[in-house]
């Protein structure tokens, strides 16, 4: 059965894992990632613009970001705003583009980055827990005020539970992949 308060979690559910995707795809793993440039913001006339909005960024070799900048003025812009965020890359301007290297991860580093991923994961499925509250709450209301019968809620709550379980199991995949990538090297 589908109700209102089912689709409104499987919406915020959604919505949770994506913002917990890209929060692990800000985890620099050891190997060039487009995706770690993501905060970057460069001072462009006076105004903070992404990065990725300036520039086109590619992976030429395994542990290279090459970033082109679609204005070649902002070239110096761009490697201040990068020596400036808190990624702890070095660029190197060669007055066409800028290179930057991944350094190579230790492994005491990589235990860090992987409890750093768990931490993040957990974080996720509170989110997805507290989604859950809401939406038994709500259903629990709803037959309260006889919207729904009894039947009814406890198909709603198993439907909400599924989603619940499902939404969990995603964060859990996309977090044993990130910590794998970042313990392999």
């Amino acid at each position: 059965m589908q109700n209102q308060a089912t689709t409104n979690a499987k919406e915020s559910m959604k919505k949770s894992v994506q913002v917990y995707q890209h929060e692990i795809g800000n985890v620099r793993a050891g190997k060039a990632n487009a995706s770690i440039l993501n905060p970057v913001k460069v001072n462009y006339y006076g105004a903070p613009t992404p990065l990725n909005q300036m520039a086109s960024v590619t992976i030429p070799e395994a542990r290279v970001l090459m970033v082109s900048p679609y204005d070649k003025s902002s070239l110096g812009d761009i490697e201040k705003a990068i020596l400036a965020s808190d990624l702890g890359l070095n660029p190197a301007n060669d007055g066409d583009v800028i290179r930057l290297v991944i350094p190579q991860l230790t492994g005491e580093r990589r235990q860090e980055l992987a409890k750093e991923v768990g931490k993040i994961a957990e974080q996720g499925k509170v989110a997805i827990r507290n989604i859950r509250r809401d939406a038994m709450e709500d259903v629990k209301k709803q037959q309260k005020n006889s919207d729904i019968t009894e039947d009814d809620l406890r198909s709603l709550e198993k439907d909400i539970q599924k989603l619940t379980d499902d939404a969990i199991k995603e964060i859990e995949e996309a977090s044993d992949a990130k910590s794998a990538e970042i313990t392999e090297g």
